[in-house]
């Protein structure tokens, strides 16, 4: 991936902003939408300028990026690919809310070369949909994803929460039902996390959840039931039928280099990590903060446990010219006899149960 980078475009606008949400995002107006383009245009140019390596994948998040409408996306992706060199097959993907994305014009964003849409779902149960303060309904969301198939995408991903109120095993089954007969080819499922700050956690106390056991449980079920439907895991939260993989999440787990712009959005490139606060005048101001180097031993072998795939060893040993630690080792080879993790010769990787417990497990192991 040396050659070659992601970009990731932030749009910080949302309808409205829902219950569990921590993303930098709030409420705006087209007047607000025409400022944030063009500060965002004039970012695009003043980084693809800077930048010469090929653009592999680009991602319009947020936030809403649906709010803004087609013409306004169209343009942005038109100066992302006036400003970089953006390879011909590169893996175009804008995220989508079922509610604004009623009035997208998805011929009109394929024409102008999006080719993967992420939409989120949620969950496919009336009554755990309204407690996360979603604004739309099921059916809305299949439409958004019949809409967006309508108009030649393949590529459509649903997101789901594990983990939030009233949630059980069976309600689980039922929206990973829902995303499959939506021909869907790519699910992220996240266990929800209560964020300081946001309106679950001032309600933290009164909120109906599952506790740790529970959400164990609920993910396994996840893993297994979504097995069981032809989509594998390849990442802690991630599942795709193979072949359609996230390319630009990937990239992130590998250490690969991209550059975020946007209020919030971090970057990695030639070897620094760096970021646009949290504040839309900072942005306009062009303020970026330095967050140190990237990539070192510590961090390549963390995002490389996140994958299915795990950590190899011949690519650890070709990136750092050296191999793995002894000490690390025999880490790994502890934990593979608790059932942890699994390891051979060639590479080590987490089962579902130690996933759950990944963190306090790498703590141990990049000590």
């Amino acid at each position: 991936m040396a050659n070659n980078i992601g970009v990731y475009l932030h749009i910080p606008f949302c309808k409205r902003k829902c219950a569990y949400c921590d993303f930098f995002s709030g409420h705006g107006d087209a007047a607000a939408f025409d400022r944030y383009e063009a500060q965002l245009l004039h970012s695009i140019d003043e980084w693809g300028a800077k930048a010469g390596e090929t653009v592999t994948s680009v991602y319009v998040g947020g936030g809403t990026p649906s709010v803004l409408g087609d013409d306004r996306l169209c343009r942005l992706l038109h100066a992302v690919k006036q400003a970089f060199r953006v390879a011909t097959d590169a893996e175009v993907t804008l995220e989508v809310n079922p509610e604004s994305g009623k009035a997208l014009d998805f011929c009109k964003l394929r024409a102008a070369g999006f080719n993967r849409v992420s939409v989120g779902l949620q969950s496919a149960i009336a009554r755990e949909i309204a407690v996360l303060e979603r604004l739309h309904t099921p059916q809305e969301a299949k439409e958004t994803v019949q809409r967006a198939c309508a108009a030649g995408f393949e590529n459509i991903s649903l997101d789901l929460m594990l983990g939030i109120p009233y949630q059980t095993k069976e309600s689980l089954r039922r929206s990973v039902d829902f995303c499959v007969a939506c021909g869907v080819r790519h699910l992220s499922c996240y266990l929800l996390k209560i964020e300081e700050g946001t309106r679950f956690f001032a309600m933290r106390d009164a909120l109906p959840l599952p506790d740790e056991d529970a959400q164990a449980e609920l993910y396994l079920e996840a893993v297994s039931y979504l097995e069981q439907h032809g989509l594998c895991q390849y990442e802690i939260s991630n599942f795709a039928v193979p072949g359609f993989e996230s390319r630009h999440n990937t990239r992130y787990w590998q250490c690969g280099e991209y550059i975020g712009i946007g209020p919030s959005a971090h970057s990695f490139y030639h070897g620094k990590r760096f970021y646009y606060p949290r504040d839309m005048r900072q942005f306009e101001a062009g303020t970026v903060m330095d967050d140190g180097t990237g990539g070192d031993v510590e961090e390549y072998i963390l995002l490389a446990l996140r994958l299915k795939a795990g950590l190899r060893f011949g690519d650890y040993e070709q990136r750092f010219g050296k191999r793995l630690s002894s000490a690390i080792l025999q880490k790994i080879s502890r934990y593979a006899k608790m059932g942890l993790m699994e390891c051979d010769d060639r590479h080590a990787h987490f089962t579902p149960q130690g996933f759950l417990v990944s963190n306090t497990i790498l703590a141990d192991i990049l000590l």
